[in-house]
């Protein structure tokens, strides 16, 4: 993962645990084109959205009806630090929403084809009308079974930081999508 990711200390462990401590499981065929359509239009619709707005994000979440997750549950995306849990069930399976106090916010999904959700987000950025420059593509220095793409994002004064790290493997796996202001 980048440097620049890592002024956010829960959110780069929470990757690497989260996608590190899970094999790859390969999805159905047909639902691998949905699971990451609906994993970056999640993204898109909170996450970029609503990036260093927490308050603003909670409410949308509680506006769609997504599930809050309380306890346990939460601490294990959370790693300690304040924030909401929220669980968006799609066709394509669940996808925890991970909204931390700071303003950092992720999107986890499971069984997703990492060149399919990289090829997604690209798109949904673009369509958008919001610039953005890579500044890393490759394998985690940390975890050789992850792949991270790394954003530099903006849209007129607005101006985040963006990481999407997938299982390596390209059949698929967890990824988690994160937005830092």
């Amino acid at each position: 993962m980048i440097d620049t990711f890592r002024f956010r200390p829960g959110a780069a462990l929470a990757a690497a645990l989260i996608l590190g401590a899970a094999a790859p499981r390969p999805a159905a065929p047909a639902a691998v084109p949905e699971a990451a359509a609906a994993a970056s239009r999640l993204f898109m619709q909170s996450c970029v959205r609503f990036a260093a707005r927490p308050d603003a994000l909670r409410s949308w979440a509680a506006g769609k009806a997504l599930t809050p997750i309380v306890g346990k549950p939460a601490e294990t995306y959370l790693f300690g630090l304040p924030g909401a849990v929220y669980r968006a069930t799609t066709h394509a399976g669940d996808l925890m929403l991970v909204s931390q106090d700071s303003g950092s916010c992720s999107v986890i999904a499971e069984n997703t084809p990492g060149p399919a959700l990289l090829d997604q987000v690209n798109a949904a950025l673009t369509a958008a009308g919001i610039s953005y420059t890579v500044t890393q593509d490759g394998p985690d220095a940390r975890a050789k079974d992850l792949h991270d793409r790394a954003y530099e994002a903006h849209q007129g004064t607005r101006r985040w930081l963006m990481l999407v790290s997938t299982a390596a493997d390209p059949a698929g796996g967890e990824a988690i999508l994160t937005s830092n202001p």
